[in-house]
């Protein structure tokens, strides 16, 4: 009996050190940023206002995280209402046929300082679907004063090619860079 006792406290304990965690974007403290260079002198910054990220893991290390992120690509706001517009058209997002850009996480390895990790994944933008790696900073997780519940936040930074998704196509470089630098910081919240 003892014997038993003892394998099932075993067993409990194992599932729970690994025990899958989910943890949700905090919308209020999230941003899903992007830069582009104009006509090769100027660095115009824009932002996706509406977001959601997921990210689930075993590991309290985030070692073993898959991320995985959805933006609303009519929420494109680059703080210029006739800049947006044109971004929205077809030329660009064409909102009307690819109303979302999604991410979805393939794998995640250790980098070569502590809670940095390159994370590899494939991007969808513009009806198009390619193979993307990014840097992944893991800066920790707290326990939020105000909700009592455990925060974690990553930032996310990296460069994708414009023409590896047909987008823009009409705009080439120099009065657009093809390389579009992407800035995500992100405050997730243990969902369970």
């Amino acid at each position: 009996m003892k014997k038993l006792f003892i394998l099932a406290a075993a067993a409990l304990l194992n599932t729970a050190a690994f025990a899958q965690t989910t943890w949700n974007s905090d919308k209020a403290h999230s941003r899903l940023q992007f830069t582009i260079t104009h006509l090769a002198v100027s660095d115009v910054d824009g932002e996706f206002k509406d977001f959601s990220a997921t990210v689930v893991a075993t590991k309290p290390d985030f070692s073993d995280a898959k991320f995985t992120m959805t933006a609303t690509a009519s929420s494109v706001n680059t703080a210029n209402d006739q800049r947006d517009g044109h971004l929205k058209s077809g030329d660009f997002f064409d909102v009307a046929n690819f109303p979302t850009l999604t991410f979805v996480s393939t794998g995640i390895s250790k980098g070569s300082a502590a809670n940095r990790y390159k994370l590899n994944g494939n991007l969808t933008l513009h009806g198009v679907t390619r193979a993307v790696s990014f840097e992944l900073w893991y800066r920790g997780t707290i326990t939020n004063p105000m909700s009592k519940a455990d925060d974690a936040g990553f930032q996310v930074t990296g460069t994708i090619k414009r023409s590896d998704f047909g987008f823009g196509s009409k705009y080439g470089s120099p009065m657009l860079s093809d390389e579009v630098t992407v800035k995500a910081n992100g405050e997730f919240a243990k969902a369970n």
